[in-house]
């Protein structure tokens, strides 16, 4: 599935939109991990522990959205947007959303190689 965060696709052409998709999920904190992150605060740089969490968050946020695109019969989905916001002190919702379409080649962009190929 091809995923763009432009509202098109160099080379193709939107034949059908087929809707809003999204896909989203919830995290909290660890206690654990809010322990070595509040130390690492200490002395500065970078979380490991919460950068992971948060790639983890995107991706299986990202699945969602891609599963329901193919619920819909997309083949991708254009203009494709994160999004974040706070539910309580100690969680997270990372949200993706894009619409969903079915692109076909653009012929009118396609490079004819036929004479290359003599």
């Amino acid at each position: 599935m091809i995923i763009t965060t432009t509202p098109g696709c160099p080379g193709k052409k939107i034949v059908k939109t087929l809707g809003m998709v999204r896909g989203s999920t919830v995290r909290s904190k660890h206690l654990g991990k809010d322990i070595l992150a509040f130390l690492r605060n200490l002395v500065g740089g970078e979380i490991p522990e919460y950068t992971k969490m948060l790639a983890e968050a995107r991706e299986q946020a990202l699945d969602r959205m891609m599963s329901d695109a193919a619920r819909l019969g997309a083949n991708a989905i254009v203009a494709t947007r994160y999004g974040t916001s706070d539910i309580t002190s100690g969680a997270a919702e990372i949200l993706i959303y894009g619409t969903a379409v079915i692109l076909a080649d653009d012929d009118a962009h396609q490079i004819d190689t036929s004479a290359e190929d003599e």
